[in-house]
């Protein structure tokens, strides 16, 4: 054109990083067949760049400038305001990194732009440039879908989101910030961004942001009007964090004034060189794509050696997905429909499903109807139990609504597609659906679970719930079910929810999860973890739904009486602390309790919280009782009130009435360390310290003429610690069955065995775990109420026998420090965001990464155990039950329950073999009785 960028002219910037991470992330591993170098995601990028310029071409409303812009480097003017900022992004992948300036080189093969600047983020030269081009009074149009630049919307500037092919206007900004771009600044600055870690304000989220923004108009009249708030604790929020927000701010706002060594008539649209860009793409070794450009460029294809045995050319495999459109997807209401998707089924080798059904309780829960998906864009829903919301009798055959499917023949139509070893299914939380399947006699084999990828992938960096990853990696929002179902009182259940609505909602589903596992399954062999998936994640899901399923028989009458029993000593310890208090109060009241123990006793170390009420944790009564009575038998009736709403009550609620049984949920991805969790009810945290805690373990019982066995692996975080640790000393006292914390006594305070007292074996056993748990001197003074310094002085001279520990833990704090991660001896990781954090924080991360290889790897070796039990028990009249951190609880008929204890204490004792050789002998100890208080 040759004119300067003014009025007419209009200016497309490429958000760079977007479009390398996507192309990394939608292809499998690449690598350039003459050297294996990895090109995959150079191979997408390229992709991404020619369908973008074929797409603008011929438009009337094409570019006249354009620039692909970058980030350069990782330290900008906000890690000097906050040596935080982004410190929870996870590091690049290893086979990314040099692919990375390949990119840039693609950029320039096109003749495009290609911009970025030593310490400034591509967001601020977007903004830069955004800013300039305006007050040009050129149009601007940003491809990204970056929430962080969509302050610069309106006025001539609009943002293309390329994955979903849609504009963002300022209509579409106010849709996902609730404000107009003007105010986008204010409500992140308040809402925070845990991706960035933008502080923001405790507990105040994007939609409460917007509205108090709305309200008072600016973050600057909030912050100086918060004392007009109502609400106590919003209010006290945003007094207490000013400083906090108003530095937020200052990291979410884009620099629009950064000094820049080009201008804008420097991004005029150019046409490639031919020869450079077809060079490049030969040196790249991108046969397809070099054929699909010579053509448009009406030139000669390079001659590229044929190097792929196959033929194939990595970029004839970047996958062009659909955006999610959810009232592009089908209603299945004939079996001529439902035939057409069974063949498309087999035809493609693999479905997505998903279930919708009444409840979250498996046992209970109504199936309602299924959801599939082959090819990204393309799903459906096939409504089975749809209810007629003015029918009177809901479960009437007439109260169905109209259109759909017989139950019973859809269900046989899909039995032996999702039962047919050739065809993979994929599910997100699978273990769900699978049970849901086997209520009605169909096995769910083989199959995917996008959850457990996830899990294997990024433990330790965030959630794996559909949303949460359909936003992180697909970048999209999925429907929510509340506006479905609605909340509290009113909400309605999914049978009662119309069929057209329910249609997009799970037709959602599936489309989202095959996208997600077609992102996931070619990463978990880039980042290393597809054994983890293959041999812990997947195989464990259904032998969990199959102990989940079985259940534990629990006594309602035993935990009834228990009930009684926990009252009336409770009554009997509130006589008590009423005479010791001098008067009646509500033992119950944190802040009655502080009053009395501080302004009326006068006891010492009273603090005030942000209330006004005094401190009364476990931690201070405990510091207290030293003193008095009084907090003591307040700690006693503490845990007895615990123990009765939390157990001996709330157990009774959750007896199946089909089964007479306790069936609880088991979460694979509920810790980051590979342990699992238990809800709905928590069978995990069923105290055993206590003899009231102890007890109600007599109420899980045997069916009659069955026994339950426990079998618990002895000591086997101490027995790792010895072995990763290398400790010499440790391992032979493991191999000579040694008492080990009598051994460590001796050891740390040279007191010969046959004299050691109690007391000092207490000490070292609480040396002992609280080392694998990086415990401070206060922590171990406070367990074992001594002073701190002969605490301190234990930990001193336990490193200092124990050399290798200590070596053990300052190795791993660096290994995380440098790759983010720590690892299990079997390969799982477990990331660690927070490693580099400062202040309290720094302690927690650095504990929380000494301690994961050790209880991962224990976790990690109850999980083969697991996988292999029920092959080994088969033959058995046997059932596993329950798994409760170390220790496996089986049900079994009385005359083979030593027969059980044989098998599945041999498989225990193995399970870490062949994969790792550890040097110290895995013990198990084993047990059986009528409850699981006589087998444990």
């Amino acid at each position: 054109m040759g004119n300067s960028f003014g009025k007419g002219c209009h200016l497309h910037l490429i958000d760079g990083s977007a479009f390398i991470f996507r192309a990394y992330h939608a292809l499998p591993p690449l690598t350039r067949k003459s050297d294996g170098m990895p090109i995959g995601a150079v191979s997408g990028f390229c992709n991404m760049l020619q369908r973008y310029i074929d797409g603008n071409s011929a438009s009337a409303d094409a570019p006249t400038h354009i620039a692909v812009i970058f980030d350069k480097g990782s330290h900008t003017f906000r890690n000097d305001l906050y040596d935080q900022y982004k410190a929870n992004r996870e590091a690049m992948p290893e086979d990314l990194r040099p692919q990375i300036p390949l990119t840039r080189r693609a950029t320039e093969a096109f003749n495009i732009a290609c911009k970025e600047i030593e310490g400034f983020e591509a967001d601020d030269i977007i903004a830069t440039l955004t800013c300039q081009a305006r007050d040009a009074g050129g149009r601007v149009t940003i491809i990204s879908s970056d929430k962080d630049l969509m302050q610069l919307v309106g006025g001539g500037v609009e943002m293309l989101d390329a994955m979903k092919n849609r504009l963002i206007d300022a209509e579409g900004v106010e849709e996902k910030f609730g404000v107009g771009p003007d105010r986008v600044v204010d409500v992140q600055a308040l809402a925070g961004d845990s991706v960035d870690n933008v502080p923001g304000a405790p507990g105040i989220g994007v939609k409460t942001a917007a509205l108090l923004i709305n309200e008072f108009g600016s973050l600057d009249a909030l912050l100086d009007r918060a004392g007009e708030i109502p609400q106590p604790k919003r209010r006290q929020t945003l007094i207490e964090n000013r400083a906090q927000i108003e530095l937020s701010r200052q990291l979410v706002q884009l620099d629009c004034h950064m000094p820049l060594d080009f201008t804008l008539d420097d991004l005029e649209l150019r046409d490639p060189d031919p020869d450079t860009l077809l060079g490049f793409l030969a040196e790249m070794e991108f046969r397809t794509l070099s054929k699909r450009i010579a053509d448009r460029l009406g030139a000669e294809p390079p001659v590229i050696p044929d190097t792929d045995p196959a033929g194939a050319d990595p970029s004839a495999t970047v996958p062009e997905w659909p955006a999610i459109a959810p009232d592009a997807y089908e209603c299945v209401s004939t079996m001529a429909a439902l035939d057409t998707w069974i063949a498309r089924i087999r035809a493609h080798g693999h479905v997505a499903v998903d279930t919708e059904t009444t409840s979250l309780n498996e046992m209970q829960a109504e199936l309602v109807g299924i959801s599939l998906a082959v090819v990204p864009g393309q799903a459906c829903y096939i409504p089975l139990l749809h209810r007629d919301g003015q029918a009177e009798d809901l479960f009437s055959t007439d109260a169905l609504a109209e259109g759909q499917l017989p139950f019973d023949a859809v269900l046989a139509a899909l039995k032996p597609v999702l039962e047919d070893d050739s065809i993979l299914k994929i599910g997100q939380n699978m273990k769900y659906d699978a049970k849901i399947f086997a209520r009605h006699d169909i096995t769910v084999t083989p199959f995917d679970d996008t959850m457990l990828m996830s899990y294997a992938l990024n433990a330790g960096i965030h959630g794996h719930g559909m949303d949460t990853l359909s936003e992180r990696y697909l970048g999209h929002t999925p429907i929510p079910i509340k506006t479905l179902l609605g909340s509290g009182k009113s909400a309605i259940t999914f049978d009662r929810v119309p069929v057209g609505e329910a249609v997009k909602y799970a037709a959602e589903d599936a489309d989202i999860t095959l996208r997600l596992w077609l992102s996931f399954k070619p990463q978990l062999h880039r980042e290393k973890v597809t054994t983890v998936y293959e041999t812990l994640e997947r195989p464990l899901s259904p032998v969990l739904a199959r102990m989940e399923r079985h259940g534990v028989k629990v006594d309602r009458d035993t935990l009834s009486r228990m009930s009684g029993k926990f009252a009336q000593k409770m009554a009997q310890l509130e006589e008590e602390i009423h005479e010791l208090a001098g008067r009646k109060f509500n033992v119950g009241s944190p802040k009655q309790l502080g009053e009395i123990l501080f302004d009326e006793m006068g006891l010492d170390g009273g603090k005030k919280g942000k209330t006004g009420a005094y401190a009364t944790g476990a931690d201070v009564l405990e510091d207290l009782a030293t003193e008095h009575d009084l907090p003591a038998r307040v700690l006693d009736w503490r845990a007895l009130s615990k123990l009765k709403s939390t157990y001996t009550d709330a157990l009774q609620d959750h007896i199946d009435p089909a089964t007479g049984r306790v069936h609880t949920s088991y979460v694979q991805t509920g810790a980051n360390t590979g342990r699992l969790a238990s809800t709905d009810p928590n069978l995990q945290n069923i105290p055993v310290r206590s003899e009231e805690g102890r007890r109600i373990r007599e109420a899980f019982v045997a069916e009659p003429g069955n026994v339950l066995v426990s079998l618990d692996y002895s000591q086997i975080e101490l027995r790792i610690l010895a072995h990763v640790a290398d400790i010499d000393a440790l391992k032979q006292a493991f191999r000579d069955g040694l008492d080990i914390h009598a051994m460590t006594a001796s050891e740390m305070f040279d007191v010969p065995l046959d004299q050691m007292t109690p007391e000092i074996r207490r000490q070292a056993k609480a040396i002992n775990f609280g080392v694998i748990y990086g415990i401070s001197g206060f922590g171990l003074a406070r367990n074992l109420r001594i002073p701190r310094s002969d605490a301190q002085g234990f930990i001193d001279r336990y490193f200092e026998r124990f050399p290798g520990i200590k070596a053990y833990m300052d190795d791993t704090v660096a290994f995380a420090k440098e790759h983010g991660f720590v690892q299990t001896l079997f390969g799982r990781k477990i990331h660690t965001p927070e490693i580099a954090a400062k202040g309290p924080r720094a302690g927690f991360a650095r504990r929380a990464a000494i301690n994961a290889p050790i209880q991962g790897a224990a976790a990690d070796i109850i999980r083969r155990a697991m996988i292999r039990m029920p092959a080994a028990i088969e033959d058995l009249p046997a059932k596993m039950l329950l798994q409760v951190h170390d220790e496996l609880i089986f049900e079994v008929h009385e005359d083979s329950a030593d027969t059980l204890i044989a098998t599945a204490r041999e498989v225990m004792q193995g399970a870490a073999d062949p994969a790792v050789r550890i040097d110290v002998p895995l013990v198990v100890d084993a047990g059986q009785g009528a409850n699981w208080a006589e087998a444990h």
